[in-house]
């Protein structure tokens, strides 16, 4: 089945995004961007800075606290930039102006809409997260539990979302560089591939964090002048931008209004609680939460990350608007020079082409490497996630029972990252001609479903037992992928059937719903021994959410 690059993108965007599904337009056949030089030297430019980063980064990762965290010793600005970094993916920048572009009102609820779910993370979590966590989320969640079963169900939950997460970040780099350097596909997703395991072996959390940072300054910078370079041609006036734009939308004033996007209320809520607990589920935002010294600079990082983030998008909503003026109506940027037609190079790159239509080739080439950039960010913390789940949770906790030494943990972490980079790669070709963008919604509706909860609970409830966590998660996992594959987006665009056996795309209102009702019902009626004595620990673990005595320091060189 032929995949829409627009739907791979935009729905990338869910880790960010949502719209995958509302978008179209196949690969094949689509007019490659000429080879633009000054792009491939910035990429190039980047790619050897980054590699330097790494190299001093390697001089500085000496135990397992150095490479899973930093050592605890990132700054609570640093984090939020690097937080943003890893929430700001490219298809934030090139699948969100699409949407504002084509759809007008609907893009701006969809920008708004998963950024919500970031004051949560900031009054209810991160605090607690950075007194009780040492380097995983599973860390929280059995730390009076079970360790051995809640640790390998916790490990699983995140790998699933790691996987989902990287197979599209993997597939929208392939399709990007296919597009926008000219380079083959499978060539761009190796590349990939292999610098995301540079990157995580040799340098660790302090590589990742800062090339996380650079990439947020470099987006942020770029998109703010493209801005001001687009919203200059308008007076900075915005009722001359939207007169105007309005004026050039082929829907005319229907795009300051609630359309098709936001039709079906039940879909809108059931995306809209994935996207607002989702991203507090998810394993490579919370493990950034280790990487400060105390629980003040971990709210500190939400504060910062909220801002850049929130003011990032403010930028893409601006941006949308003023391509339907300056690229919708600019018979260069569209195939055959037919206004109305097709984008050259396809749905997503309206934000390109405005960036060639007010700053020329070398904008446009600088925002090209930006986004290759940011999608090298993000697989690289998602890579460093997965491989702390099986080295330190699955290897040292549960397979050593605590007993293995930091060199055979960092031994196994390498290999781990290694091995998740090699399967990202396989899955990226794999899912070159299948549409994946059903994949990016359902990491958040797994998030949503089976780590939030459990973390949550853990955190704050003092009835939660071993068993009500386990089935509860594993009721979230299974009813989250069980809904999607019978949804509209896999059974019938995917798997060619007629009627979807689950009418809606998104599944969190129920499978969230369940999780947490299993993951009570089984607590409340669980009267063994074990469930008394957890409970009992609750009062430790409170008393350290609150005051971060006896959490782990930061690591000092």
């Amino acid at each position: 089945m032929k995949r829409s690059l627009s739907a791979l993108i935009t729905g990338t965007l869910l880790a960010v995004s949502l719209s995958a599904f509302a978008a179209g337009g196949a690969i094949e056949g689509v007019e490659k961007q000429p080879i633009n030089v000054s792009a491939i030297a910035m990429f190039l430019v980047f790619v050897v800075a980054t590699l330097g980063i790494t190299y001093w980064a390697s001089t500085r990762t000496k135990s397992t606290a150095d490479f899973y965290t930093a050592g605890g010793g990132i700054t609570g600005f640093q984090n939020g930039m690097a937080i943003a970094g890893d929430y700001m993916s490219a298809a934030t920048l090139l699948g969100l102006t699409s949407l504002v572009y084509s759809k007008g009102f609907d893009g701006f609820i969809y920008t708004i809409s998963f950024f919500v779910g970031w004051p949560i993370i900031l009054f209810l979590i991160a605090e607690r997260l950075r007194n009780l966590g040492k380097f995983t989320f599973a860390d929280i969640a059995s730390y009076r539990l079970d360790q051995s079963r809640i640790r390998t169900f916790a490990a699983f939950g995140s790998l699933t979302v790691v996987f989902f997460y990287l197979i599209v970040q993997m597939v929208g780099a392939g399709q990007l560089i296919q597009l926008l350097f000219g380079l083959e596909y499978n060539y761009a997703v190796v590349c990939v591939g292999i610098l995301m395991m540079i990157y995580v072996t040799f340098g660790g959390m302090v590589a990742t964090t800062w090339v996380q940072i650079i990439k947020a300054g470099l987006l942020l910078g770029g998109g703010t002048l493209l801005m001001i370079l687009a919203f200059s041609k308008f007076g900075f006036s915005f009722d001359t931008l939207f007169t105007q734009a309005i004026a050039a939308h082929k829907t005319g004033t229907a795009i300051m209004a609630p359309g098709k996007l936001m039709a079906d209320p039940v879909s809108a809520v059931s995306l809209s609680l994935a996207l607002l607990f989702g991203t507090a589920g998810l394993p490579h935002i919370m493990m950034r939460f280790f990487t400060v010294p105390n629980a003040k600079e971990a709210r500190k990082s939400v504060f910062y990350a909220t801002g850049f983030i929130g003011f990032f998008f403010l930028v893409v909503i601006i941006l949308g608007i003023s391509a339907i003026v300056i690229v919708g109506q600019d018979p260069q940027f569209f195939e055959g020079g037919q206004v109305g037609g097709k984008l050259i190079g396809g749905n997503n790159m309206p934000v390109m082409h405005l960036a060639k239509a007010v700053g020329g080739d070398v904008f446009l080439g600088f925002l090209s490497a930006v986004a290759f950039a940011t999608i090298l960010a993000v697989v690289s913390g998602l890579a460093l996630a997965g491989a702390s789940a099986i080295s330190h949770d699955l290897y040292a906790r549960v397979i050593k029972k605590g007993e293995a030494s930091s060199a055979q943990e960092m031994q196994v972490t390498k290999y781990a990252s290694v091995a998740i980079g090699i399967v990202a790669i396989v899955l990226g070709i794999l899912f070159k001609d299948q549409n994946v963008a059903f994949l990016v919604a359902l990491a958040f509706g797994v998030a949503a479903s089976v780590n939030f909860p459990v973390l949550i609970l853990s955190m704050y409830w003092k009835g939660l037992t071993t068993r009500g966590a386990l089935w509860g998660g594993v009721a979230g996992l299974v009813s989250a992928v069980g809904l999607v594959i019978l949804s509209p987006a896999v059974w019938v665009k995917v798997l060619g059937n007629a009627q979807p056996v689950f009418p809606y795309d998104h599944p969190a209102i129920i499978s969230m719903t369940l999780a947490f009702f299993v993951t009570w019902l089984l607590s409340v009626t669980d009267k063994s021994a074990r469930a008394g004595k957890e409970a009992e620990a609750f009062e430790e673990q409170y008393i350290r959410a609150q005051t971060g005595l006896g959490a782990a320091g930061a690591h000092n060189h």
